[in-house]
């Protein structure tokens, strides 16, 4: 039997699902993450996972991975020293950057800007030129190149970036460079801009390449690692890994171009909604993933997850096609303090991880978490992850006390004020990806997954107005779920500058033909025949005179059945939704692309026993929780046998083994056919 395996590595948690591929029967597994390296706690999972399923290891033949290598290389700074090649007369590109300084009001004075990822010192100049229709304007001076590579390597360089003025247009000078160094510097790996990225703007170009190199070194170990490894255990399996983009690439796709895996961690779970809300029969969703230490959410409007050309991680901002998944610093594991100035309680983005954990969990942890306030409130059971773990009540509410004291409260009024805040800090996240982009948030439902997600889903409901609120089944690894069933992908680009008057459908067309066979490679070298294969486009167009482009997203059919007159249609309607105008000026292409998708991954839904409307045969025991300022009776529900057609009525906890479900008072959940919660108010 062959089985394929999905696997999610956060911050808490590392969440797995193993598929078998004949019958799409599913076992799930959670085990605790290892921050110092996350490898170990994959293997501890696949151990656990193949051990609970009766399922020799050797029989896995795909392993689907997100993960936050990369993510974490730049938020914790600790990647490549890397070098930078670049025009002559270009040396300070990265310092000059683009004149944005975050914050409002003074925030040009107290901005410490960050240090490039490539410094000045280890910048150099090739004496050359390349013209903006890509004609070779200057030839390459060799000679000093040489000089000048020598020089770097030299200075310890762990990786090279060459990012050449107009290199987008014609990458020949690039390769020529790549050539020279790779003799002198066997070993150093090499990023240049034409392959990482083929598009204009030189600052972009070069930030994205430069970033591309900076984390190729960690990335490579990592990936280089966790195969031997696998091997190691009996897994010859081919792995894969989650792309900021949702779709799946090698891992020489990933050891090449490392900054496409950049986002890998959220996207899973985006793509697990993908799954759930097609399954359910949903198209329009708010996701919402809480884990341990931040809140991610995502827009998905009409079956298809919102994209943007642009990644953030920290201060650096990438230019690198990933899902519009906003982030912030609230989750179960997310610490409140009261500040001895302002006597104002605050949540979070400082987190207790997964070492020591909030106080409940019971290694050590002493500082109050969201998740010890979720305990102290009745919300969380005395077991979590099936029995795994024991909760530690007498620490949580220890924890939880300091605030109280802190601010001259009652424990429970503390440990509500904690919820409300982080809940208001999550509903912000929200805003940014529906109100703030020109969607109305009660057009669409909320999917809550990750392991606290279920339990503040009902009060986010509330804020958002976006009804029904989802709950699927085993929300905690539903990230696991997205890795599992996502799709091999790749893309091609380039630039084109060209107003609508300069160029024509077929010119256009058979540009993208190219960029179709430049993408299909890699799918193709992965053995899927074509008949799997999907294809999609997209352009970048804006208005002429002006920088913002807006990407639009379409089809062969798309294009045949209206061409660029129904694209530059489609992008006025885009431009009304987020900016509520359009203009008379004429459009102008800016950049295009082609995306190759493999066939879609089968998983069992898992049908429900049909049953009533009355779900007290899951009924565990009857608990008391504090909420709406007061003590309420609360029914403690099994997940596992609850059946489609049963109706729970709020307030009331529904366990399972990866997470918690509270539905709060004058809400009901309703089970689905397929197992969701279904969670409405009651009138």
């Amino acid at each position: 039997m062959a089985y394929r395996l999905g696997v999610d590595v956060g911050g808490t948690f590392t969440d797995l699902l193993l598929i078998d591929e004949d019958s799409g029967q599913t076992f799930l597994a959670k085990v605790p993450s290892t921050p110092a390296d996350s490898s170990i706690g994959v293997l501890n999972g696949i151990e656990r996972v193949c051990k609970d399923a009766g399922v020799d290891p050797s029989n896995i033949t795909h392993v689907m991975h997100g993960t936050t290598v990369a993510t974490n290389t730049i938020l914790e700074g600790k990647g490549a020293n890397v070098g930078l090649v670049t025009t002559e007369g270009y040396r300070q590109v990265l310092q000059i950057a683009r004149s944005f300084v975050p914050g409002i009001l003074a925030g040009w004075i107290i901005w410490p800007k960050p240090e490039p990822l490539a410094p000045l010192e280890l910048t150099v100049e090739a004496k050359e030129r390349m013209s903006a229709r890509g004609e070779i304007v200057r030839g390459l001076d060799e000679a000093d190149l040489r000089k000048k590579i020598e020089y770097l390597a030299g200075r310890g360089i762990e990786a090279l970036t060459v990012s050449l003025i107009n290199a987008y247009t014609n990458g020949e000078t690039e390769v020529r460079v790549r050539e020279i160094a790779a003799e002198i510097m066997p070993d150093v790996p090499i990023s240049i801009s034409s392959e990482v990225l083929p598009e204009m703007y030189e600052y972009e170009r070069t930030i994205t390449t430069v970033a591309n190199s900076y984390i190729a070194p960690k990335v490579r170990l990592y990936l280089s690692n966790l195969k031997k490894e696998l091997q190691n255990r009996g897994v010859n399996a081919d792995l894969h890994i989650l792309r900021s983009d949702g779709g799946l690439t090698s891992v020489e796709g990933a050891r090449k171009s490392p900054i496409n895996v950049l986002m890998s961690g959220p996207a899973g779970g985006v793509s697990g909604a993908l799954w759930v809300a097609k399954k359910a029969g949903y198209k329009n969703l708010l996701t919402l993933d809480i884990g341990g230490t931040s809140t991610d959410v995502a827009l998905i409007q009409n079956g298809v997850a919102r994209r943007r050309r642009e990644t953030t991680v920290g201060d650096i901002t990438v230019r690198a096609s990933s899902l519009d998944v906003r982030t912030v610093g609230a989750g179960g594991g997310s610490i409140a303090h009261v500040p001895e100035l302002t006597k104002a309680l605050r949540v979070g983005p400082q987190s207790a991880g997964a070492v020591p954990g909030p106080a409940c969990y019971g290694h050590g942890g002493t500082l109050p978490a969201v998740t010890d306030a979720n305990v102290v409130l009745g919300y969380l059971p005395d077991e979590l992850v099936g029995g795994g773990m024991k909760m530690d009540v007498a620490a949580a509410t220890a924890a939880v006390q300091t605030v109280a004291d802190a601010m001259g409260l009652g424990l429970k009024e503390a440990a509500a004020g904690i919820i409300d805040i982080v809940n208001e800090n999550m509903f912000g996240a929200l805003r940014l990806v529906s109100v703030e982009q020109g969607f109305d948030p009660r057009d669409f439902a909320l999917i809550a997954f990750g392991g606290a997600g279920p339990l503040h889903a009902n009060a986010l409901g509330k804020l958002m107005g976006s009804w029904p609120v989802i709950i699927p089944p085993s929300p905690g690894v539903l990230c696991a779920y997205g890795d599992a069933t996502t799709r091999l992908t790749d893309e091609s680009s380039r630039s084109l500058v060209r107003r609508y008057s300069e160029t024509s459908d077929a010119e256009v067309k058979a540009l993208m033909d190219e960029l179709t066979a430049t993408a299909k490679a890699a799918v193709d070298e992965a053995g899927v025949p074509d008949a799997d294969q999907s294809i999609h486009y997209e352009i970048d167009v804006r208005y002429h005179g002006q920088g913002l482009v807006l990407p639009i997203v379409f089809t062969a059919d798309d294009f045949a059945n209206g061409g660029l007159d129904k694209i530059g249609e489609r992008f006025d309607e885009e431009h009304t939704q987020l900016f509520t105008f359009a203009l008379e000026a004429e459009h102008e292409i800016v950049t295009l692309r082609a995306i190759v998708q493999g066939p879609e991954t089968l998983a069992e839904a898992g049908i429900v026993e049909e049953g009533g409307t009355d779900p007290s045969s899951a009924l565990v025991k009857e608990t008391t929780v504090f909420v709406d300022g007061a003590d309420q009776k609360a029914g403690i529900f099994d997940r596992s046998k609850l059946k489609a057609g049963n109706k729970i009525a709020g307030p009331a906890i529904v366990t399972e083994m990866d997470s918690t479900t509270v539905i709060l008072p004058n809400h009901v959940g309703e089970i689905d056919k397929v197992g969701n919660i279904i969670i409405q108010p009651v009138d």
